[in-house]
């Protein structure tokens, strides 16, 4: 019985520390943390729920950064002060331009003082965009996600915490694109969003995390300041192309242990 007891007991060891980590050495504090979000609501079935973090959750984890000593910034302050960045440093970072990015997580960083960027698209309404990565993913559900309204944009960014970035025009893939149509959807959209609330739009994320030479061309010589990926990791910004930064995905299926590893590591576990 003992013999058992032992072996299961290491098995659950193997298995915590796998799946969480725990024993890898943190990434230098100086680099700093930046967190990619996309909805904070309540996960009530249907697909994506890695998309969805609580609220409740959403605000464990800025009150954790408020509490422990992190400084929060936008995108564009992060790349205007990169060579003088604090110690844990950080930057929430939404996509796609959800209205509970407004409803749910606005309120929350004004509580905490807390910065954020939003990466909109700016033709975001009642438009599908979820198969132009992969077809089976065309279930509607994300069309029907309400997005942000031009009216709960300009109080956001009227507060001083919150700079608009841009995800295109309509959310498409940029590699399957031909030049002509990638630069409607980058210099498009940057265009557009800085008419529509009569600010410097300095920051792009690429759809899907999606993008090759080409589309990373377009996005400097538009003159964005930064771009940034899915690709998972923290990156030292002095060092990193500016326009191909990694980010650390916060999902909704996180439990607050993962939260806390990911900002030492970048991941929750030996791949995630």
């Amino acid at each position: 019985m003992t013999v058992w007891i032992v072996i299961v007991s290491a098995l659950v060891l193997l298995y915590f520390s796998r799946r969480y980590a725990w024993w890898k050495k943190a990434v230098d504090y100086r680099y700093p943390r930046i967190l990619m979000y996309h909805m904070i609501k309540q996960h009530r079935g249907g697909k994506f729920k890695g998309l969805r973090v609580s609220p409740e959750m959403f605000e464990r984890q800025v009150k954790y950064l408020a509490e422990n000593g992190w400084h929060f910034f936008t995108m564009r302050e992060l790349m205007e002060n990169k060579e003088t960045l604090p110690e844990r440093s950080v930057a929430l970072t939404f996509d796609d331009g959800y209205e509970d990015n407004y409803t749910h997580a606005f309120p929350i960083l004004r509580k905490y003082g807390a910065k954020a960027t939003i990466y909109i698209v700016v033709d975001r309404h009642d438009r599908e965009w979820s198969s132009r990565r992969k077809a089976k993913n065309n279930s509607g559900e994300l069309m029907q996600e309400p997005k942000l309204t031009d009216t709960q944009i300009e109080e956001m960014i009227a507060s001083g915490l919150v700079e608009i970035g841009s995800h295109t025009m309509t959310h498409d893939n940029l590699t399957a694109l031909e030049r002509e149509a990638k630069k409607r959807e980058i210099v498009g959209s940057k265009e557009a969003i800085e008419k529509q609330f009569g600010i410097t739009c300095d920051a792009f994320c690429y759809p899907f995390g999606l993008f090759d030479r080409e589309d990373r061309a377009l996005v400097e010589e538009a003159g964005y300041g930064s771009a940034t990926t899915t690709q998972t990791g923290i990156a030292d910004l002095r060092a990193c192309d500016p326009y191909e930064i990694p980010r650390v995905t916060v999902s909704g299926k996180d439990n607050f242990l993962a939260f806390r590893l990911k900002l030492k590591t970048g991941r929750r576990g030996v791949k995630k």
